[in-house]
């Protein structure tokens, strides 16, 4: 009797040494945030286990965990028709939110999921249930996209889905399919959608032959530059759940299919230092000492190394691609992007990649509301229903579907 009370202790406690780290006070519910991120270790164990093993590729494993335990039917309801489909070959999820007596088409918005390129997916319940919400608060049709991901495609393919599905969308016959009014329609995505929903804004802001333009575009927590991994953001927040920066360095390294043996001289900045002359003309455009207001940079230092690894940028050129990078492009394309929405999180390492990008379009004159959540983290707007219903979760969903309503 007395071995198996030592044995439950000692399980205990090893249990609660995996679970616990600290965390600042505050982010909204701590302990509830320390057992989803032990969950997300777990799985990530797991997978790297089966790829050690030479089973599966460890993120198409990873994804496989997350997807079997979340994926959700085209399921319809009284008030939302749910269903799948494809646009030019690729698969979507389309939502379509009850009608108004008073208005015969409706307002629209294609999201695109987060992921770090990798992960997630339309169908899993976290983007039904937000998609649904969309849908049926705002009378509108809500697009996800359910875009290819790493490992089996790599940049920029993942752009050319979203930009393929966007484009046959806006069709006239399509938008009549719908109801949808053209001058209504806007994109929207959080972290890697938020990355890919910038880009794709970009490319249609170029786009002279698309006659149906964007109304808004909204970024959640979005990725928007891999040339400076020590903003204050990236400092602050090195180790906070759920995104901790190497592991965002590594999903950039994923992205593009490069090499694992480049991640620790990226932490460091060695592929953008001063003797890489290839980032020499991309610096100012996300100079944080002056983009970020005092309150944010405090007094963190910027990380510029003087000799570095130029062999980085030299294999992997998509580092300075704006298609994947979006602050770091021209001021030209910024000044005719439509109005934005961009949410960002105090405990989240991407907070100032979209500070920066409101700073960009606010000088190129683009309409622009920020909004940022001192308790939030990265993801959390998805964790809005129990056992991963954080009050951060409710209250930046709401915020953000408000916008949504007010400016579409």
């Amino acid at each position: 009797m007395r071995s198996s009370c030592v044995l439950l202790t000692a399980l205990v406690a090893l249990a609660a040494y995996y679970i616990y780290i600290p965390l600042p006070s505050s982010v909204s519910d701590p302990w509830k945030l320390m057992l989803l991120d032990a969950t997300f270790r777990s799985a990530q164990q797991v997978s790297n286990l089966i790829h050690f093993l030479g089973l599966s590729h460890h993120l198409l494993a990873l994804n496989f965990i997350i997807v079997s335990f979340g994926k959700k039917s085209a399921w319809s309801s009284a008030q939302v028709k749910v269903t799948d489909t494809d646009f030019d070959g690729v698969e979507v999820r389309v939502f379509e939110g009850p009608p108004k007596p008073e208005e015969p088409l409706k307002r629209s918005v294609v999201y695109i999921h987060g992921g770090g390129w990798a992960l997630a997916s339309a169908k899993i319940r976290y983007y039904d249930e937000l998609c649904t919400a969309m849908a049926e608060e705002l009378n509108a049709v809500i697009v996800s996209i359910e875009y290819r991901l790493v490992p089996k495609v790599y940049f920029p393919e993942q752009i050319h889905d979203v930009v393929r599905a966007t484009k046959y969308f806006l069709q006239p016959e399509v938008l009549h399919k719908y109801s949808v009014d053209p001058g209504r329609v806007g994109i929207s995505g959080d972290s890697a959608g938020g990355n890919l929903a910038a880009a794709l804004g970009q490319q249609f802001n170029q786009d002279t032959n698309l006659k149906n333009k964007l109304k808004v575009q909204a970024l959640i927590y979005p990725v928007l530059q891999a040339l400076d991994f020590n903003t204050p953001s990236y400092q602050q927040n090195m180790n906070t759940p759920i995104l901790p920066r190497y592991v965002m360095v590594k999903y950039w390294v994923d992205y593009f299919n490069g090499n694992y043996d480049f991640v620790q001289a990226m932490i460091v900045n060695n592929h953008t230092s001063l003797d890489v002359d290839e980032a020499s003309a991309l610096r100012a455009r996300l100079n944080w000492t002056s983009l970020l207001p005092t309150s944010i940079t405090k007094n963190y230092k910027p990380v510029m190394q003087t000799t570095g690894n130029s062999r980085i940028v030299q294999e992997i050129p998509q580092l300075l691609d704006a298609r994947s990078a979006p602050l770091i492009a021209d001021q030209e394309v910024l000044q005719h992007l439509p109005k934005t929405y961009i949410l960002t999180c105090e405990h989240d390492v991407l907070r100032d990649d979209g500070i920066m990008y409101a700073k960009r379009l606010e000088s190129a004159g683009v309409e622009v509301t920020l909004d940022h959540f001192e308790d939030g983290f990265h993801g959390c707007m998805i964790f809005t229903s129990w056992p991963t219903n954080f009050s951060v979760g409710i209250r930046t969903r709401n915020s953000y579907i408000k916008w949504l309503d007010q400016n579409l």
